[in-house]
């Protein structure tokens, strides 16, 4: 007879959604089994069958259904002030582009960024955060690009990494610099990059605040010339790429997002096919941003037949940010997913575990397999269409991370 196998924990009797398989996402292992040690999963599969363990401790899901821990890949969790002002006065008529080149915007949050301490960040983000880990939120990105210089930014990414030092969840930061252009380089948007490229980046990657770098290539954010001098920034740097692309016009962010290898390009309202293309080539995730579609009462669609068929990978996020989308739900993000994009129960769920790990590079989370991290989300339901029909509830029983 074999010794048993010794963990830290062991989840019995869990209603398995592994995840390991990004195209068969919603199969489900009855009666499953689940084997973590010093943070990481030893085994995920059948009871029957599974190696004998000598547990530390010993947790009954009960028939429960267990998924990997929710990833967040998209979000502007922290920042200074409100932006409910300009809710209101888009209530009126007003377009969120009229509202930007009104001072308003990313530049008004701007001003209560650059105004707030790493502290400041903290207490006002912190609820925030909360709430994403009571949706069974286990890792988020959180973007910097409401300081626009160097000092404001390096307050946001620090608070960022505070964050994931106070509350149980990976925090993994995004350089957002080419944001929004600040008041001070008015009239001098190259100016302005040239800061970003060559100051800021490379002087924020060195303290080792910046795990990835996006842009904003819009007509009220920066060119695609702009966005390309970011990137050539960061390549020399060796740090990956993402892009907010497509979201009023199509500037044909999305492939050149790709030509970098950008992790992912997200929003994707307006992509044309070209840009498909060159997504599938790359690798390069879709995040789709429902709760900025909804809030900002688009009606343009991302082309999401368009996606499948070229086999891009989807994902979701909150997009949590004060102006265009101020929803810290992920599971109502699935819903969003359903019901504005019709995407299916399996693809949300893929949206939010498998396909959000690869839109931050990383194949350690968003799955439960051996190698990987402990992290996972017991529900008090036992079908995952559960998780995306509710709308409003917390159906979350228990989240771990890394085992704890």
């Amino acid at each position: 007879m074999s010794a048993a196998v010794s963990c830290d924990t062991l989840w019995t009797g869990a209603r398995l959604v592994p995840m390991t398989d990004a195209a068969r996402p919603d199969a489900m292992i009855d009666d499953a089994m689940i084997a973590a040690r010093d943070g990481r999963i030893v085994y995920a599969g059948p009871g029957a069958g599974a190696p004998a363990f000598a547990a530390a401790r010993t947790i009954a899901c009960a028939g429960r259904l267990v998924t990997p821990g929710l990833i967040d890949c998209h979000t502007h969790l922290v920042y200074g002030g409100s932006r409910a002002g300009e809710f209101e006065a888009r209530l009126a008529g007003a377009s969120y582009e009229q509202v930007a080149r009104a001072g308003g915007g990313i530049v008004s949050t701007m001003r209560a960024t650059r105004a707030a301490s790493v502290d400041d960040l903290v207490a006002q983000s912190g609820p925030r955060l909360a709430d994403m880990i009571a949706d069974g939120v286990t890792t988020v990105e959180i973007k910097s690009g409401y300081g626009l210089n160097l000092a404001a930014e390096r307050t946001m990414l620090r608070a960022a990494r505070a964050l994931g030092q106070a509350q149980r969840v990976s925090v993994m930061t995004t350089f957002l610099g080419a944001h929004a252009l600040p008041p001070e380089y008015a009239g001098n948007a190259d100016g302005y990059i040239d800061d970003v490229a060559h100051v800021m980046l490379p002087a924020l990657a060195a303290e080792g605040l910046v795990d990835a770098v996006d842009a904003f290539c819009e007509g009220i954010g920066f060119s695609p010339a702009q966005v390309e001098r970011v990137f050539q920034a960061a390549r020399a740097l060796g740090l990956p790429v993402k892009l907010h692309a497509e979201q009023l016009s199509n500037l044909h962010g999305a492939a050149l997002a790709a030509r970098y290898g950008a992790l992912s390009a997200d929003h994707l309202e307006h992509l044309d096919q070209a840009g498909i293309a060159a997504m599938a080539a790359a690798g390069t995730v879709a995040a789709l941003l429902p709760g900025a579609y909804y809030f900002t009462r688009e009606t343009v669609l991302p082309p999401i037949d368009a996606l499948r068929a070229a086999g891009v990978p989807i994902a979701l996020a909150t997009d949590c940010n004060p102006g265009t989308s101020p929803l810290t739900s992920l599971l109502l993000t699935m819903n969003m997913g359903a019901t504005l994009f019709r995407l299916t129960v399996a693809e949300c769920l893929a949206a939010v575990t498998i396909h959000a790990a690869r839109a931050l590079g990383r194949d350690d989370i968003g799955l439960l397999a051996p190698g990987t991290w402990a992290d996972l989300a017991v529900w008090d339901v036992t079908q995952p269409a559960e998780l995306v029909y509710r709308i409003g509830g917390r159906p979350l029983h228990a989240r771990f991370w890394r085992g704890q």
